[in-house]
């Protein structure tokens, strides 16, 4: 009987960014991982930190489907909100093809939605807001794609877990080794509920010590400020202007619009990819 393959894409949150271990990072799909099955487990980690929703269709769905994965988790789109080349539609597009190519060939896939990263950095709201916003876009187009594919999906944007500091790294994006078992723990918990998982659920325990707060500084001084930097330069501009937006709009007690606007996107672009459907059937 051949092993379980178990195949991961993403960015840092499945690379493991939080959760270090001796030779680099580990993370929640790691630790899902040893909970698939009683039996031989086969888990490849092509989660890039970093990568967004175009590295994960150009990049890292061909080297997974030469894998070919009985289960598969794709959990992308932070990375997208935090660049000024952010666009719904494209955002809709890619996932769509992502999840088709693996479903297609009958894997499971595993799907979230996930927090907003302004709200998790602790940034102004007029700065939050923008973030706040494109994230909801994502997520709803996750919802209803992941509803489209039929896959498993955890629901990680809310609840307490968020506002948990013992859950989340010096950061404050990505979770420490208790949020990425916490997480880890939700979605071994919903494929036993599918019948997909049959092994032991992972440790809610962490195997190592809390970083020190010392530790924790150092690392945000260093490697975690130019993490964050790589990833949002070319964005500030456009995000000091959507700031300015938002302002205008809550002074003139407008800011209904700006959220309609972004549902009408969403709709756009799920709407479009139906009618591509109907077209390629036609």
């Amino acid at each position: 009987m051949r092993p379980v393959r178990f195949v991961a894409l993403g960015d840092s949150l499945t690379e493991g960014v939080g959760d270090p271990v001796a030779d680099g990072w580990r993370g929640w799909a790691a630790l899902l991982a040893g909970g698939l099955a009683e039996e031989q487990v086969e888990f490849t980690n092509l989660a890039v930190s970093g990568a967004q929703t175009r590295d994960v269709l150009e990049r890292q769905t061909p080297a997974g489907l030469e894998l070919r994965p009985d289960l598969v988790s794709v959990v992308i789109g932070v990375n997208d909100t935090l660049r000024c080349t952010f666009d719904i539609h494209a955002v809709a597009a890619r996932l769509d093809e992502i999840y088709a190519a693996f479903t297609g060939r009958g894997a499971v896939l595993l799907t979230a939605c996930l927090p907003d990263p302004g709200a998790t950095l602790g940034l102004p709201s007029a700065l939050a807001r923008p973030l706040a916003r494109r994230q909801r876009a994502v997520n709803a187009v996750v919802h209803a794609l992941s509803d489209r594919h039929g896959a498993v999906h955890l629901h990680a944007s809310e609840g307490a877990w968020l506002t948990d500091r013992a859950l989340w790294s010096a950061d404050r994006l990505h979770p420490g080794e208790r949020g990425h078992r916490q997480f880890a723990l939700r979605f071994h918990a919903l494929l036993t509920e599918a019948g997909t998982a049959s092994g032991p659920a992972p440790s809610a325990e962490p195997e190592f010590p809390a970083p020190t707060r010392s530790a924790s500084l150092w690392w945000l001084a260093t490697a975690g400020t130019g993490w964050v930097a790589r990833r949002c330069t070319d964005l500030l501009p456009q995000l000091l202007r959507l700031a300015a937006d938002e302002m205008r709009h809550r002074a003139r007690g407008t800011s209904a619009r700006l959220d309609l606007r972004t549902a009408h996107a969403v709709s756009a672009a799920l709407a479009a990819l139906s009618v591509a459907d109907r077209q390629e059937a036609a």
